[in-house]
């Protein structure tokens, strides 16, 4: 109702003001006879009949009576008009009333229409939100268990190759130790066959050189270098000369040199170019009589 006064107040103020007016308007018109100051008469000369006073009266009193009556009619039509007019703006306002209370029903109805609509909405919302959190908690569990399952085939795969790489390099300790083993036994054959030709070879060294073989050897240097001298004016009789001589396999001689002698520098420029040109030197009789430096004592005079 306040809602509807507000919206509807000129209206309502008019039409409070116009009955209010009317009402005044009856009420004024109900009282006017009754307070009209009586009519002063005054005595005119005229030619009149004589009436009696008694009858005068009940003149004056009829005509009170009447506009008496007439004030009373007056005032019961300006009530019933009233009353009349009171219930009009009565129903008019239990009308309005009435529309007010529809249309507060209607907006309350609305209003609650739309707190619902809201309210669904809004659990919508939530279910979907529910869902899309569930989705991805799912997806999320997913990929957790991707990933460990990746994780574990990683890990499964490095054991598998750590396992590998052990099996292979315990094959390849076992191969090196073999192999080390077996190259231990070789050497050790080798070193002793090595030993028994070097003691062979001792051997065979120390029989040919007690043996005159190694005398013959020295003696064809000797002379073989002898031969190839050409012996230089300040040359005296008895020349004694200690020379130092490296040869290859082959007689091919690569150095000589006069050590010690009783001669002069030209006798020793001239024993050590004997030296080479008598290379190459005379093969051994046993191989074993080669020696690669040796030393011999250079006396062309004897």
């Amino acid at each position: 109702m306040p809602r509807f006064l507000r919206e509807n107040s000129g209206p309502v103020f008019f039409s409070v003001l116009l009955h209010g007016g009317i009402v005044a308007a009856l009420v004024l018109m109900a009282v006017m006879p009754s307070s009209q100051p009586p009519v002063s008469l005054q005595s005119v000369p005229v030619n009149a009949t004589v009436v009696d006073s008694r009858v005068l009266r009940t003149a004056q009193q009829a005509k009170a009576d009447r506009a008496a009556a007439e004030a009373a009619q007056a005032r019961a039509a300006a009530e019933a008009q009233a009353a009349a007019q009171k219930a009009a703006a009565d129903a008019q306002a239990a009308q309005e009333a009435k529309a007010l209370e529809q249309q507060t029903k209607a907006e309350e109805d609305a209003k609650a229409a739309d707190e619902a609509k809201a309210a669904a909405q809004a659990r919508s919302t939530a279910d979907a939100q529910a869902a899309e959190g569930a989705a991805k908690a799912a997806e999320q569990v997913k990929v957790a268990a991707a990933a460990q399952a990746a994780r574990a085939a990683e890990d499964a795969k490095k054991a598998a190759q750590a396992k590998q790489a052990a099996e292979a390099k315990a094959a390849a300790d076992a191969k090196a130790a073999a192999d080390a083993k077996a190259a231990a036994e070789r050497a050790r054959k080798e070193r002793e066959e090595d030993l028994r030709k070097e003691i062979g070879e001792e051997e065979h060294v120390d029989a040919v050189e007690a043996s005159p073989l190694k005398d013959r050897y020295v003696a064809s240097l000797r002379n073989r270098i002898q031969n190839a001298w050409i012996k230089p004016p300040s040359a005296k009789v008895g020349v004694d000369c200690l020379v130092e001589v490296t040869q290859v396999p082959g007689g091919e001689v690569t150095s000589a040199k006069v050590t010690q002698c009783n001669g002069d520098g030209a006798v020793r420029q001239s024993i050590e170019n004997a030296v080479y040109r008598a290379s190459p030197l005379p093969d051994p009789p046993d191989p074993a009589l080669f020696q690669r430096n040796f030393a011999f004592r250079f006396k062309p005079d004897e």
